[in-house]
């Protein structure tokens, strides 16, 4: 299994997290400068409806990285599930693309298992290149909490380098920015004594599977 240097870690987490914030903020500025420009009502008006669009854009994905990456959730061993659900909700359900499905009866998970649920939903909801459904589930029981994520639609694309780093599969100099999400979810996951499974590419569907030890 590959020991990828923290600080190196950290580095590529944060060029992920630039790259997907760099779209919503950059449509944030154009608005802003065309805005200044136009004196026409209605096109000001466009403007405003885009400059809202794109700030809620921007709001929610920080709310959601946060709580997937940063140490949100208050400074207790918990979090509450429906803070996860709605990170998810801003992330995925605003414009109708993906239909998604919360089965997670818990009130509260500890925060590496919620952690590790949004990492997977995450890389599962960008799998669904044309939109479709994504299943969330996870369930604590006597020997550990149990997470499952199912992503289905018209068109699935798990990059070879996810499935790798999801599974530990990859070299120290080899991981990069857009895998940091999936190498993430692998370290938490060891770290806590599990495992993560994946279903074979050829397969319908995509399924992650993850068990973390009590």
């Amino acid at each position: 299994m590959s020991s990828i240097n923290a600080v190196d870690f950290a580095s590529l987490l944060c060029s992920r997290l630039c790259h997907d914030l760099l779209s919503p903020v950059g449509a944030l500025n154009n608005g802003l400068e065309l805005l200044a420009d136009e004196h026409d009502p209605e096109m000001r008006a466009r403007c405003l409806e885009l400059l809202n669009e794109s700030a809620r854009t921007s709001a929610n994905k920080l709310k959601f990285f946060r709580l997937a990456f940063g140490a949100a959730g208050g400074f207790g061993e918990e979090v509450d599930t429906r803070e996860a659900k709605a990170a998810l909700e801003g992330l995925f359900g605003s414009d109708g693309r993906i239909e998604l499905g919360w089965m997670v009866p818990d009130v509260s998970l500890s925060k590496t298992a919620i952690k590790v649920l949004l990492n997977l939903s995450l890389i599962a909801g960008d799998a669904l290149v044309r939109g479709g459904r994504l299943d969330i589930g996870a369930e604590r029981g006597e020997n550990g909490t149990e997470i499952v994520v199912r992503a289905e639609g018209p068109r699935l694309v798990l990059d070879g380098e996810l499935r790798k780093a999801l599974l530990g599969d990859v070299a120290d100099d080899a991981l990069t920015p857009r895998a940091a999400a999936a190498w993430l979810a692998h370290k938490i996951v060891v770290e806590a004594g599990g495992s993560i499974q994946i279903s074979e590419p050829d397969e319908a569907f995509l399924l992650f599977g993850a068990v973390l030890a009590a």
